[in-house]
């Protein structure tokens, strides 16, 4: 649990969630139980190279950053991951996760940021959300939806009243690069008064799918 099999470490805006445009570090985990049909970081399936807790957060420390958002592949898939988010936090970082929710956030610490992304249909993945993790979300925590159709727009909907998500914490819809177009989205979500945050990827528009981007 000292050891994590690490894809990438680097420095770059952050792309998505409520902490957009603002120069993030990410320390992207491999591996990962799912496979989205949208997936952009299938290289971060398999691979990468084992590092110590200590060297990760040391790494992380020469950018001297003020956020940090762990990712992956599926960061929770490595039991490590629990340690280096409280490694992160023990240093003064305003420190995110992002997570498929397909496996238990119950222990993650109370000062990280958790990002969930609750599968659609469309991402052929949806049998695996763990519902009971929205249990442990909170106002500082976020809810995404990725896109990809109306059939999608209207499963996650449904999901936002069957839960109450809107007022568990924010949640964002997010258009399928390539497959939902991001106007169209808009204009649901303004035609239907939806209380969500609308995002765009915004590494995608600015460096397309370079990894470390």
């Amino acid at each position: 649990m000292n050891q994590l099999r690490v894809t990438e470490i680097f420095y770059s805006l952050q792309g998505e969630s409520r902490t957009v445009g603002l120069p993030t570090v990410f320390v992207r985990l491999t591996g990962c139980p799912l496979r989205c049909v949208y997936c952009d970081t299938a290289y971060a399936f398999t691979g990468g190279q084992k590092m110590s807790i200590n060297e990760i957060v040391a790494e992380v420390g020469t950018y001297h950053p003020g956020y940090v958002t762990v990712t992956g592949g599926e960061p929770l898939a490595q039991r490590g991951c629990l340690v280096l988010l409280d490694a992160l936090v023990e240093k003064g970082y305003e420190v995110s996760l992002e997570t498929s929710g397909a496996l238990d956030v119950s222990d993650i610490n109370p000062k990280v940021v958790k990002v969930l992304d609750l599968k659609t249909p469309s991402s052929g993945e949806e049998s695996r959300n763990l519902y009971r993790n929205l249990d442990y979300l909170d106002r500082k925590d976020q809810l995404k939806f990725v896109i990809m159709n109306e059939a999608d727009y209207q499963w996650a909907k449904a999901k936002m009243e069957e839960y109450g998500l809107s007022d568990r914490c924010e949640v964002l819809f997010s258009p399928a690069m390539g497959a939902q177009d991001p106007a169209e989205l808009a204009d649901k979500i303004l035609r239907d008064r939806l209380p969500v945050r609308f995002q765009v990827q915004l590494h995608k528009i600015l460096w397309g799918d370079t990894p470390g981007r």
